[in-house]
């Protein structure tokens, strides 16, 4: 495992933006590259201590699970080599945490798919019987599979901002009625996908969330980060029951390590202590293991 990178520092292109995890540079005028740190958000905010060896696991992950999905719908991947378009002594900033991507336009929300039932769709079933404002049936429990997945979106929030749950009505006067249609049916046939895929190597994907753009022509693609354990909830098969929150290989680890502190969830976030790092980076290196070991 290379040394950890809370943050890329390459001179050789010019930055666009550093988001929650990933530096963006750009590629000429139609390619960026995307360095994903080891940085971790939680509760919307960047904690100060890398998680080592994750950037270099979130990529493989995704980059697993762009090539599966592949047949679903176009990505952003151009499989240019990262090496080759920085600096020789950048090189090692790079070197299995980069991708290079066709500069396409983000859409302005968050597809976020649910299978299951936690999280904030579990406190919202319990205030209201619905999640998101879709009715379920009565008498569902925590962690209970939902009867077919749900198309929940959201807002894109600004760093440090929250995420905001609207509903489907309000996607379309966004995006227009024919992409949102496109976006939610490809959305859940990828989470479908996976979800099926997934549990054969003993691993549940309670939710997760894509992103999507286009590009001059207005086709669709899937963009960012793709089912990874940050933009995910996995659980291992194995231990995982109904009217319980499970074990996860995500970093729900670190938000419950962080709801035993006296912190308001605010910047600037707490330091994590040596063993959390570790359990951590270890979490995300067995969802990658599971997920495409031979």
């Amino acid at each position: 495992m290379t040394q950890p990178v809370y943050e890329a520092s390459i001179k050789s292109l010019p930055l666009l933006g550093r988001g929650k995890v990933r530096d963006n540079y750009a590629v000429g005028d139609d390619k960026m590259l995307i360095v994903t740190s080891d940085r971790l958000s939680a509760f919307d905010v960047i904690l100060p201590d890398p998680i080592p060896g994750k950037g270099e696991v979130l990529t493989a992950v995704a980059n697993f699970w762009f090539g599966k999905l592949a047949g679903i719908i176009p990505n952003q991947l151009t499989g240019i080599d990262p090496e080759t378009v920085v600096a020789p002594d950048e090189r090692d900033q790079v070197r299995g945490r980069a991708i290079v991507v066709k500069r396409l336009k983000p859409l302005p929300i968050e597809a976020v798919v649910r299978g299951y039932l936690i999280g904030s769709g579990w406190k919202d079933y319990q205030a209201t019987g619905k999640v998101c404002g879709i009715p379920l049936p009565a008498g569902l429990k925590m962690a209970q599979q939902l009867p077919e997945p749900l198309f929940t979106p959201s807002t894109k929030a600004e760093i440090g901002t929250h995420d905001e749950n609207i509903d489907y009505a309000t996607v379309e006067k966004t995006i227009g009625t024919e992409l949102a249609a496109q976006v939610r049916d490809a959305a859940i046939r990828l989470y479908k996908q996976a979800a099926d895929y997934a549990r054969t190597r003993g691993i549940i994907i309670a939710d997760t969330k894509f992103e999507f753009g286009l590009d001059d022509a207005g086709k669709l693609y899937l963009i960012d980060e793709v089912l990874t354990p940050d933009s995910s909830r996995f659980w291992p098969a194995d231990t995982y029951k109904v009217g319980s929150s499970p074990a996860s290989f995500d970093k729900q680890f670190v938000r419950d390590y962080l709801e035993t502190l006296d912190w308001n969830k605010q910047a600037p976030g707490p330091k994590l202590p040596a063993d959390i790092l570790e359990k951590t980076s270890a979490k995300y290196r067995e969802a990658l293991t599971r997920l495409t070991s031979a």
